[in-house]
């Protein structure tokens, strides 16, 4: 989107010297801090104009999948996980009586392996939002493994593909490809090409990352199946219902609303931020997701540790990491520059605005209309019912009969200049009669107009939304011949 910006129309530019010095405040690098600075060096392989289109260039796809071949390109280890848990969800809500306890139970289970992966694998390690004491650091991997959604090093790689590659071949669950496939078709069926590259030689360097990347398997049975089943049992004797609904129901819930980040939250909502790409903010997609449904700010804003903003948007995610805080077990939480996401939503009013304004009929300017003589226009004024208000010829035919006012007193100004009567001399017209008489504008008065004031300026135009070319445009530029003078 080209850049956009509010000025005045009666603002002038003025240019400087070419020979004037520009002076930096404050200086960009600290003269003594100059000798510090490694040398330039310029890379043996130069960067491609678009990685991403370079990429897909240079290496080779895997072939579609054809119906001879779909039972080769189906991850069956996803498909069993995902298709296990709502079957065995299923027939135990027909054989297993649900009881009070357990329900709260898989309730609070499902916050608490939502939350591993929401403040945990995303968050946390994904983007390092903010830092975590080894205790929390223990519980989100552990409960972000009951979550059953891969290991954190694994997840949090292709969820850093699919921020630094969103929309594109290389994102792994790109929404261009379709609601399904964003919400699950990726983990069933085999990608055709690898994920875009991306940098997790931090978790590499986590012991408690990479000791749960050892023990994923041993450890999703345990906190998936096995730990829910337990608490249910020992706690008060409801073994089966821990199993059913503590384990398999709740962690049916716990996949589809994380999928519905990548899904859900790319299809329905606002884009307040920025509008380059698919995600989207939406209270629904937060409600079902532990917070992560305000999915436009997340994405221009990737290190914020909040994902809603304001203190009424639902963001639980956002809440537990607070009280982490409070508590000593998290530190060092990032918040984006307040002043930057403004911005980000004004670029994004500007825009809604730019649009509204090129839907709009404005009046002629001065470089459009003929100039005419002051001897002319009274001439013209015997005819036709014309006035003169800042420098402007009106043809106010079409109103004459419609002046709030009545007739006569617009009759009475036909061949003058009615600037001071039009601006309180007789009345302070509104701004709606200030635009509604910029339409009417027929000619320009010669010498009338040598350089429009701002009474000329109707107030719908005193701000305009203009792009960065356009403040700049020169008459030959922009094709527009000069006015005569």
């Amino acid at each position: 989107m080209a850049a956009l910006h509010v000025r005045t129309d009666a603002a002038v530019t003025k240019a400087r010297p070419n020979d004037e010095p520009v002076a930096l405040t404050p200086p960009m690098t600290p003269p003594t801090l100059d000798a510090a600075l490694p040398p330039v060096t310029t890379s043996a392989q130069p960067i491609p104009e678009n990685y991403v289109e370079h990429i897909l260039k240079t290496t080779k796809a895997l072939p579609p999948i054809t119906l001879s071949t779909l039972y080769r390109e189906i991850n069956w280890l996803s498909l069993g996980i995902l298709t296990v848990s709502p079957a065995l969800a299923i027939y135990g809500l027909r054989t297993t009586h649900l009881s009070r306890q357990t329900t709260i139970w898989s309730i609070v289970y499902y916050f608490i392996t939502g939350l591993g992966i929401t403040a945990g694998y995303h968050r946390l390690w994904s983007h390092r939002c903010y830092n975590a004491s080894k205790p929390l650091e223990w519980f989100l991997a552990l409960a972000g493994a009951g979550a059953v959604q891969g290991s954190i090093r694994w997840w949090s790689r292709g969820h850093r593909a699919h921020h630094r590659y969103t929309d594109t071949e290389l994102d792994p669950y790109s929404a261009h490809k379709g609601l399904l496939w964003s919400h699950i078709g990726w983990l069933v069926l085999l990608p055709r090409r690898k994920p875009g590259v991306a940098d997790v030689s931090d978790l590499s360097r986590n012991p408690i990352v990479m000791w749960q990347n050892r023990n994923y398997r041993s450890l999703f049975l345990l906190m998936g199946f096995i730990f829910p089943t337990l608490v249910a049992g020992l706690g008060w004797g409801d073994w089966w219902g821990g199993f059913f609904f503590a384990g398999a129901a709740r962690l049916c819930f716990v996949h589809h609303s994380t999928f519905c980040i990548n899904s859900l939250a790319h299809w329905i909502g606002e884009t307040p931020f920025d509008d380059k790409h698919t995600p989207r903010d939406h209270f629904l997609t937060a409600l079902v997701t532990i917070g992560e449904g305000y999915h436009n700010f997340h994405h221009e804003f990737p290190s914020d540790y909040r994902n809603a903003i304001k203190w009424f948007q639902y963001d639980p995610t956002k809440w537990f990491i607070k009280a982490c805080q409070l508590v000593g077990l998290a530190s060092q939480l990032k918040k984006f520059p307040d002043n930057e996401i403004k911005k980000g939503q004004l670029t994004m009013e500007l825009k809604k605005m730019r649009e509204i304004q090129d839907k709009i009929v404005w009046p002629s300017s001065s470089n459009d209309l003929p100039v005419v003589s002051w001897e002319s226009f009274q001439e013209q004024a015997r005819h036709r019912p014309l006035i003169v208000v800042a420098g402007f010829i009106h043809d106010v035919s079409s109103f004459v009969d419609e002046h709030p006012g009545g007739r006569h007193l617009l009759s009475k100004n036909f061949g003058k200049d009615a600037t001071v009567p039009f601006f309180g001399g007789v009345y302070d017209h509104s701004n709606a009669a200030h635009n509604l008489l910029a339409m009417m504008r027929v000619g320009v008065l010669r010498g009338g107009l040598e350089i429009e004031s701002e009474k000329a300026i109707p107030p719908s135009q005193r701000l305009k939304v203009v792009r960065a070319e356009e403040m700049f445009m020169t008459p030959e530029s922009s094709g527009v011949d000069e006015p005569d003078a």
